[in-house]
């Protein structure tokens, strides 16, 4: 059993150590607050964009365009597939990173991956490390995204995808639910299919003319909604991060105050178990001089 001086010093670590996890609660909840700001900024745009790209699918039945396919890819058909897969640059996130891992790997292990995209350095790490192959590490940082580097991402995938040297793109990403539960979202952005566009119900489409071509539209737009759906990812994945960081360092306050409680309640037992000793030798000795007072008089 530790001693007084080392309960004491184990309770000032955990301090510490509280006072580190608090401070790192409220830089996450500051950045997180920051990302959502900056996301509902550009969001009615996109919004839309997607929404007109959902008239466009509801209204003409065949789009001839090499970004639309009428069914979905199964298996390996000798088709070269690319996956984006956004992680964080550090730990400390709970499961975080791990369930964006373990979608890839799974993703990775379907559709036999042939190149793959990576935003995040823990992503790099654990890809790295069992010898994964990574066809493009972004450099820059998963804190703080921007719009520039969302446009950079899928300027890379579009020239691969236009010039044949991927025939399907999917991309993996956290998506923030609410304040207390993120999820790991797996979605092909190319080629479309139409199932990707069915919030407009067939009754409220309005059928009108499109110049110079249906397909020429459709190819204009993706551009433009690739990028906004990968600004997206970007910032709903930083705020889940964020989110899950919160999470994980309100648990390890909470740990941080019950483990406290418990060296408390350790250091007043043996704190008093060491005053109780001291009062007994001070009894003992002062009756031993009592006992040897009176010998010395006899």
């Amino acid at each position: 059993m530790m001693n007084a001086k080392e309960i004491k010093a184990r309770i000032k670590s955990v301090q510490d150590t509280r006072k580190i996890t608090n401070a790192m609660y409220m830089i996450a909840s500051t950045k997180m607050r920051k990302a959502r700001n900056d996301l509902d900024k550009t969001r009615p745009y996109f919004k839309a964009l997607y929404e007109e790209m959902e008239h466009i699918f509801k209204s003409v039945e065949d789009i001839e365009s090499r970004y639309v396919c009428t069914s979905a890819g199964n298996g390996d058909n000798g088709k070269t597939y690319g996956v984006l897969v956004i992680t964080a640059d550090k730990g400390l996130a709970g499961s975080y990173n791990k369930n964006v891992i373990k979608e890839a790997m799974e993703l990775i292990s379907k559709y036999k991956i042939n190149k793959l995209f990576v935003v995040g350095e823990y992503g790099r790490r654990f890809f790295m490390q069992r010898d994964i192959n990574i066809e493009k590490s972004f450099l820059y940082t998963a804190q703080n995204p921007t719009m520039d580097r969302a446009r950079e991402i899928a300027a890379l995938l579009l020239d691969m995808y236009d010039k044949g040297g991927l025939d399907e793109i999917y991309i993996i990403y956290s998506d923030m639910k609410n304040s207390l539960a993120t999820k790991v979202i797996q979605r092909r952005l190319l080629p479309f299919q139409r199932t990707h566009f069915h919030s407009i119900e067939d009754e409220k489409v309005q059928i009108f003319e499109v110049f110079p071509s249906v397909s020429v539209v459709v190819d204009s737009l993706v551009k433009s909604w690739l990028s906004g759906f990968i600004y997206s990812a970007l910032v709903e994945s930083f705020c889940s991060e964020q989110s899950s960081r919160m999470a994980a360092m309100y648990s390890a306050n909470k740990n941080a105050e019950k483990i406290m409680e418990t060296l408390t309640i350790q250091y007043n037992l043996v704190r008093q178990a060491n005053i109780t000793q001291e009062i007994t030798e001070v009894t003992a000795s002062a009756k031993a001089q009592i006992r040897k007072r009176k010998k010395e008089v006899l």
